[in-house]
């Protein structure tokens, strides 16, 4: 890119974690040279958009930075002339994943937002979505560059793939979150790590770990055994048995919980929704505590309590990547790419989340080759039901979404299946046009 001005345009621009955007922004500048950040959000969000754009104002004015702040509905006009357009959004709400929470919890089923059946309902409703703004991408800005945070961002992004041309690139910040807190654990700073990462989005390890040249894999192993703190914000962090890791011989993400310790987490999720609330149901009151504080014209700084909402370093990974693309970088970073090769016993259109290089001509993962088979049964079990739920989000299949889910390692079995699933249709319903809920 040789342009000497950049245009963000940020779909779900309402969201409560731009303010985190906003402050990446402005602590690149010398990088990155923002002259326009377009927030766009839907008319039933106008009131959070607005604070958020108000904010945002405050933000850039007290750093001295001249960036036009734009916040409307317009998502044509946002996306027209981008350099790179970022989605964040949540199709349906927090109300909408606190039925993905509660819907599975009734089969004794995990309720989770990315995972099991409650990712299921989510890409359902986000994918013909995401397919609906690039189209707008293609033609208004073919060669603008899409990265997507929305969850679950694996499917979302494998989708783009398939049905679309936009250059696009999917991003998470677990993997971020991961080398931190490993950092943590072994007293250096992030920078000093090399992680090897190769997976599924929510479903990634590090197969190596490295530190002055050093493999410290197992150190780390030993660390998270004797409970080391390695968890998120949004998940209960269940205690590690030290003999499995030693087995698994590869540093598990958060999210595997949920693969590996399904009762415990399972058990905690139902006593929590009884006595405190989903975890959607939880965050609504945090966000609103947030927009509270957003709305205070005194407040022209990202606030300490929004790392309580579990998406910490978000602003670094999304920005890192711009700069990386933008500058030609060709540096490192975990993203969610086309698998081309890297893990060898998946479709090359496939996508995983990897360490790659990073330049201005995009994405290239690092080769992984073989996996261990402590690693690849999981691994293949999730990419089938991956594929599936695309091509029922895609065309609206009632047969492809019940093998969907009859494929997740966290549905038990076809009855609870099935049942899950017409609960996920009928209460979506106005979200799920593809699909023909006569059939039901």
């Amino acid at each position: 890119m040789s342009k000497d001005s950049i245009k963000l345009a940020i779909i779900g621009g309402g969201s409560s974690y731009t303010p985190e955007l906003v402050e990446g922004v402005l602590k690149r500048l010398d990088k990155l040279p923002v002259k326009t950040i377009h927030f766009v959000d839907i008319e039933a969000g106008a009131e959070k958009l607005e604070i958020i754009r108000g904010l945002s104002e405050r933000m850039v004015k007290k750093a001295g930075a001249e960036i036009d702040i734009i916040a409307d509905f317009d998502r044509r006009a946002a996306i027209k002339d981008a350099d790179f357009v970022m989605t964040q959004f949540r199709v349906g709400g927090l109300s909408a994943r606190a039925n993905d929470e509660r819907i599975p919890l009734k089969y004794d089923v995990v309720g989770q937002e990315t995972t099991g059946p409650g990712g299921f309902a989510k890409a359902l409703r986000t994918i013909p979505v995401i397919l609906d703004i690039c189209r707008d991408i293609e033609e208004l800005s073919p060669n603008a560059w899409m990265l997507n945070f929305t969850n679950p961002a694996g499917l979302v992004t494998e989708a783009v793939n398939k049905y679309t041309k936009v250059k696009s690139i999917g991003l998470c910040n677990v993997p971020v979150s991961m080398q931190m807190m490993i950092a943590e654990m072994m007293a250096c700073e992030p920078d000093e790590l090399q992680l090897e990462f190769a997976g599924l989005n929510h479903l990634v390890w590090v197969h190596r770990a490295w530190l002055a040249g050093e493999d410290i894999t197992q150190q780390v192993l030993t660390k998270v055994g004797d409970g080391a703190n390695f968890s998120m914000k949004n998940i209960w962090e269940e205690p590690w048995d030290p003999s499995f890791l030693k087995a698994l011989n590869a540093i598990p993400c958060p999210y595997h919980r949920y693969f590996y310790q399904t009762d415990a987490m399972l058990a905690e999720e139902k006593q929590s929704a009884q006595e405190q609330g989903t975890r959607a149901e939880q965050v609504m009151k945090t966000e609103a505590e947030l927009f509270e504080l957003y709305k205070q014209p005194e407040l022209d700084h990202k606030p300490a309590q929004l790392e309580e909402r579990g998406g910490a370093y978000y602003s670094d990974a999304s920005l890192n990547l711009v700069d990386a693309i933008y500058n030609n970088k060709n540096s490192i970073h975990v993203v969610n790419v086309l698998n081309n090769g890297a893990i060898n016993s998946l479709p090359d259109d496939a996508v995983i989340e990897c360490s790659a290089v990073i330049g201005s001509w995009g994405a290239k993962p690092l080769a992984i080759g073989e996996l261990s088979p402590n690693i690849s049964g999981l691994l293949h079990q999730v990419k089938a039901y991956e594929q599936l739920a695309i091509e029922a989000a895609v065309h609206g299949s009632y047969d492809s979404a019940l093998m969907a889910l009859a494929n997740n390692p966290l549905v038990p079995d076809i009855g609870r299946a099935k049942a899950i699933l017409d609960d996920i249709l009928q209460q979506n319903s106005e979200f799920l046009p593809q699909f023909k809920l006569t059939s039901l």
